[in-house]
Formats: C-alpha cells, structure tokens, sequence
C-alpha cells in the first residue's frame, strides 16, 4: 500500500506542475492584446531611442616604460664584492609607474588636453574641446529631453528661479619684482570646472602590476577626434614623465653649463692677456716681464686646467639627462576606430525585451492582484465579524448574570 502511494504522489505532481504551465501559458494567450500593445509601444520607444542615441567612441593604446636601474662604477662594484659601500651608486630618481594615472587625473594635464586643437567633423579648423563645447553646443534627442523634463526636472526648477551666477574674476598681479620667482595660483574658469568634473570619463590610464603595462583609454562622440585625443594624451603623458624624471639632472646640467661658460671665458681673457703681454714684451728681457709673463701663464694654466674639466663634466651631465630620458615602448598604437561602442539593434532588442516582460507582468499580475484583493476583503470581514463577536459576549454574560 505504501508503495502504491508513493508512486501515484510523483504522478499527481507532475500532473499538477503541467496544469499550472498550461493554465499560465492559457493567461499570456488570453491576454495576448495586452501583451502585443505593451509589446509595440516599447518597440516604438526603443526605435526612437537608437535613432536618437549619441554615438561613442573608445580607443586603447598599451605602452610598457623602460625604467632604468642603478648602476654602479667599476670601483663601486669591487667594493661590493668585498662588502663595503663607496655610494658611487647613481641616484636616479625613478617616477613609479603607479603614479601615472594620477598625472592623467590631476587638473593641469586635463587643461592641457581641453586646450588642445583637434579635428571635428563639424569645423574646418582645428578647435580644442573647450571651444568645441562652448561654441557647438550638441542638439538634445529625445531622451535628453525626457531625462531633462523629468529626472532632471527639479534641477532645471532651481535654476531658473536661482538664476545664473556671474563668475568672479581672479586677478593676479604680476607687476611686483619678485612676481616671477613666486608661484602662482592655477585658475580655472566655472566652464571650464564643468568640463573638468566630466573629464574622468574620457580619459582613463590603467596600470597592469603583474605584466608591467599601461593602458590608455580615450572616449569620444567621433572617431578621428577620439584616436586624435588618446594621440595627444599619449605624447603629453610622455612628456610630463620625462619632465618628472629629468627634472634633477637637467637642473644639474645647467648649474654645470653656468661654470662651463664662467670657466671658458676666464680662460679665454687669460690666454688673451697672456698673448698680449707676450707680443709687448717679446724683444725685452727682464725680471719684471718675464715674472708678469709667468704670473698670467699660472693663471691662464689654472683656469684652462678648470675649463677642461667643466668640459668633460658638462659632456658628462649631457649625457645623464640622456639616461635619465624614459622610453616608452608603444605595443598597440592608436588607430581610428571603425565600429561606436553602442549599437542601435542591441537598444532595440533591450526595449523589446523590457516591454514582452512587462506585458507578461501585466496578463500574470491581474489575478495576483485580484485574488489579493479578495484576501485583503476576506481579512477585513473576518475582523468586523470577530469585533463583532467580542462586543456581543459581554452583553450574553450581563444577561446570564441577571
């Protein structure tokens, strides 16, 4: 008997489970018009959303710096060996590669780049993207529209009746003497504050630790500017590491550049002094020339022995800020990109998605919600009918009791 149950209980359920499948798949049919109206409005709205969607752009270039390592002279090396340190070892500055996205995020690199002429297929010159955006303002779609009206509504409330502020003018004064060797402040315009707080989405750098490579992402609405931008950013982000990264050597090469010329032009006076003191006294022989000859040929002898190593210092500090130059070794170069990013069918099938589940939503939550309904009412009279219940009692007991 057990045995007889146990299997007819499998049976029932799948009997069961295929009469809620059909009784379900008999809804969505029934209210297959509703499903097909719902359906054809977000179609609609999807095809007006595709042909109205921005197009964007991307383009990735991928470099691998070549950082330089400590070297040591020969002598520096034998001491190693026997265990002491003679500090010959160079000390390059090295400029972490962790440290570059945030040059690409900081506010005088995005400036630079805002600032930078490029091509847009909408002006026959080059124009920056700051100009760009001020001066061919994109027309708004549909969806712009909708957002601004609607999620954007209360923003568009508040500043109407706020109004627009005028934007204050920073004045620096650079008349004073020492205005040049002191910093100045950096200023930023309201405009160009707006643009900078959306500049994060258009550039991006990424930095792989375990492979060693930096990937440099640009964003745009069109493919020649977008490739001309991830160009630009490339060759900036080159330059201020190489600036970084020399910094300490060329201002080296300066200071020795400076004594170079100071050396070269005392050597120079000296040797013509020397000359000229030679070529007067040439037929005269006495202590007196020949001590004053022997003074400027000392000091003539002095400062070219000087001269000569400021030379070579100079030759050897040239060649240091050559090191300390970083390569940047391009393994996928820009190129302009051919396909956007979004695709106008991909919008369509997502708004035909949405609305065929909605649909289906709609057809399965009526009698979800009528049957809740009839819950609801059904709770609601069990509840008059209990407080009617509990008001009757105490009068049967006052009757009983008299």
């Amino acid at each position: 008997m057990d045995d007889n149950k146990t299997n007819v209980q499998p049976e029932e359920q799948e009997e069961k489970e295929g009469i809620d499948i059909k009784a379900l798949l008999s809804k969505l049919w029934s209210g297959r018009k509703t499903i097909f109206i719902t359906l054809f409005i977000f179609i609609a709205l999807g095809i007006v959303a595709a042909l109205s969607m921005k197009r964007t752009y991307s383009v990735q270039t991928m470099m691998v710096p070549q950082l330089g390592s400590a070297q040591k002279s020969g002598l520096g090396d034998l001491a190693a060996l026997a265990g002491f340190d003679l500090g010959t070892t160079s000390n390059n500055s090295e400029l972490s590669p962790l440290v570059y996205p945030q040059i690409v995020n900081s506010v005088p690199f995005r400036l630079k780049m805002m600032h930078t002429p490029m091509h847009f297929e909408r002006c026959d010159t080059l124009i920056s993207m700051f100009d760009y955006a001020r001066d061919y303002p994109e027309d708004l779609t549909v969806m712009d529209y909708i957002k601004k009206y609607t999620i954007g509504l209360p923003g568009v409330i508040i500043s109407a009746i706020a109004g627009e502020k005028k934007e204050a003018e920073i004045v620096i004064d650079t008349t004073s003497s020492d205005s040049s060797n002191c910093p100045k402040p950096l200023v930023v315009s309201r405009d160009e504050q707006k643009m900078l707080e959306g500049f994060g989405q258009i550039l991006t750098l990424d930095v792989d630790k375990k492979e060693g490579t930096i990937t440099l992402t640009a964003h745009g609405t069109e493919p020649i500017q977008t490739a001309e931008l991830a160009m630009h950013a490339q060759k900036l982000l080159q330059d201020e590491v190489t600036r970084i990264r020399i910094e300490k050597s060329q201002n080296e090469l300066e200071y020795i550049q400076g004594r170079y010329n100071e050396a070269k032009a005392e050597a120079e006076r000296y040797q013509a002094a020397l000359a000229g003191t030679t070529d007067r006294y040439q037929d005269v022989v006495t202590t007196t020339a020949n001590i004053g000859k022997e003074r400027l040929r000392t000091k003539f002898n002095v400062a070219n022995n000087i001269y000569m190593e400021m030379s070579k210092q100079l030759e050897q500090a040239k060649m240091q800020v050559k090191k300390d130059i970083p390569i940047f070794a391009v393994i996928q170069p820009v190129s302009v990109p051919m396909k956007p990013d979004n695709s106008r069918a991909k919008t369509v099938i997502v708004w035909t998605f949405l609305g065929f589940v909605l649909g289906c939503g709609i057809v399965l939550g009526k009698d979800y919600w009528r049957k809740a309904k009839a819950a609801l009412k059904k709770n609601k009279d069990e509840n008059k009918e209990e407080a009617k219940e509990k008001k009757e009692e105490p009068k049967g007991k006052e009757d009983k009791e008299q």
